[in-house]
């Protein structure tokens, strides 16, 4: 399978977007006003136990508290990376037995805040690199479960090991999918700069009483490029030179075979709209989505859960109906599939497929869903059909869906659909603006905006749209148009 990333870059937000065989199958958003925080590491302090929850909430410096739950002091976060090397789950320890209000310890985030709930927590420190995630407060090497090979699992623990030793025998170590056939020069350097960036992260620590961060994980472009795996990169194409270079240049030392694979685009088209990513990410707003056949979904998000509808619509097939409500069925299970990884939708998922009668096309429905979903980085958990032919599945939740990043509740209609936020129009008007100055010759060039995204424009984005107007050398007027919902815009040339 061919896959290529797509990365564009503004000084407001980064997005990469990963074409398979040149279908958008996901999209990563992070922005400098409100960037991801999983992976990062603070010194915390105990600020309330619960232990009638089992859980406590921790002041890491951040504006709510984190939630540690008494499960995450014992358990492994690692699930997600397929060992069956580490050690079982031990007994949940009781919360109160190991912590106190006022007591300071490290913790790392695994969930990002979610609407009204603070990040989750957990003391299980975990260190990724490319080849390897060092673990401080074990002693275990686990193998990446998707390394298949009997002799390559065998020959990876025993180079760890050799390694590990040099280096004193500390800590324990998960061999990730990627360290397939690597070198020991390779894993051994790959092990000494996590050892490096642990001992810096204790120092961090240990030289400060107050709740902060001590550790932050890579910026979006970098960490997709350190943590992706599966099928190879074919092509990487970046429309920002310094970023390109950057990137090239971290590639060069830590994923080498990348490196002569990525290119910087300098073309006058926007590199998502040149690949039809713009026009995907709009539609994967939308509630209803169309299916080949004729047959659509219909996707509700919810706080408790997301629930896909599944409809025949205009497919009326060609043989008998429970022909075509299984050949819907199948159609749909591929495009749900697609859709959980473009929306990252996580947690409860209740999928309603067309009632099926006959059990072999239900067990082929779940076997083509869970197919699907093996390219998928988040774990997910599929149950049967249920005798309401309902599917039910979980999938993990560490960021927010696009859904929640782009948009925010109307209103106008208090909660019961979205618009997309103030911030996202204006960065939609700077990409026209750029389109505008490109096409056209224009000596001036007037925005007409609802009320808020004029007032965004003049306060937190004012200084974007000077050095947008510095860039692109044209005057940029601003005027408010009454009628005119917040999505809407348009973009005069005078």
């Amino acid at each position: 399978m061919s896959a290529e990333l797509l990365i564009n870059i503004t000084p407001q937000e980064s997005r990469v977007a990963l074409l398979e065989n040149g279908v958008l199958q996901e999209v990563l958003i992070e922005r400098l006003s409100r960037r991801g925080i999983v992976g990062n590491i603070y010194k915390g302090r105990v600020s309330r136990v619960l232990p009638g929850m089992e859980a406590a909430f921790i002041d890491i410096g951040l504006d709510k508290s984190a939630f540690l739950h008494a499960s995450d002091l014992t358990a492994s976060p690692m699930d997600d990376l397929h060992t069956d090397d580490l050690p079982k789950k031990q007994p949940t320890l009781q919360i109160h037995e190991v912590l106190h209000e006022g007591k300071q310890l490290l913790v790392q985030v695994i969930k990002d805040p979610l609407g009204s709930k603070g990040a989750r927590l957990t003391t299980y420190i975990t260190l990724p690199s490319r080849f390897l995630v060092l673990m401080p407060d074990n002693q275990t090497i686990g193998i990446s479960g998707k390394i298949e090979s009997a002799e390559e699992r065998e020959r990876l623990r025993a180079l760890v090991q050799k390694v590990r030793t040099e280096f004193g025998d500390q800590f324990g170590f998960i061999v990730r999918t990627a360290a397939d056939g690597i070198s020991e020069d390779s894993l051994r350097q790959d092990m000494q700069f996590l050892l490096r960036l642990w001992d810096s992260i204790e120092q961090s620590s240990r030289s400060s009483a107050q709740a902060k961060l001590v550790y932050s994980d890579l910026p979006l472009v970098l960490r997709v490029l350190r943590d992706m795996v599966g099928e190879p990169i074919q092509k990487v194409l970046i429309d920002s030179r310094e970023t390109a270079l950057k990137v090239k240049e971290f590639s060069e030392k830590y994923i080498p075979d990348l490196a002569q694979h990525i290119e910087h685009y300098p073309g006058e088209r926007p590199i998502f709209d040149l690949h039809g990513v713009e026009e995907e990410i709009q539609k994967s707003l939308q509630r209803k989505v169309p299916l080949k056949s004729g047959g659509y979904l219909i996707v509700d998000q919810t706080e408790a859960m997301t629930t896909i509808d599944v409809n025949t619509g205009g497919f009326v097939g060609s043989r008998n109906l429970e022909e075509t409500i299984f050949r819907t069925n199948l159609e749909a299970a591929q495009a749900i599939a697609r859709q959980l990884r473009l929306r990252n939708l996580g947690g409860i998922i209740i999928l309603d497929f067309i009632d099926m009668m006959q059990s072999d096309h239900k067990q082929q429905v779940i076997k083509t869903l869970e197919k699907a979903l093996e390219k998928d980085y988040a774990k997910t958990y599929i149950s049967e059909v249920s005798p309401l032919g309902l599917v039910e599945m979980t999938r993990k939740r560490t960021r927010e869906s696009l859904e929640h990043i782009l948009c925010e509740s109307c209103s106008t209609c208090n909660g019961r659909g979205y618009i997309k936020t103030a911030e996202t129009v204006c960065y939609e008007i700077f990409r026209e603006i750029l389109r505008a100055v490109r096409q056209f010759d224009a000596k001036e060039l007037l925005v007409l905006a609802s009320q808020d995204v004029v007032d965004r424009l003049l306060d937190e984005e004012s200084d974007s749209l000077a050095e947008l107007q510095e860039f692109v050398s044209v005057a940029i007027r601003l005027q408010v148009e009454a009628l005119y919902n917040q999505e809407q815009f348009d973009v005069v040339l005078l």
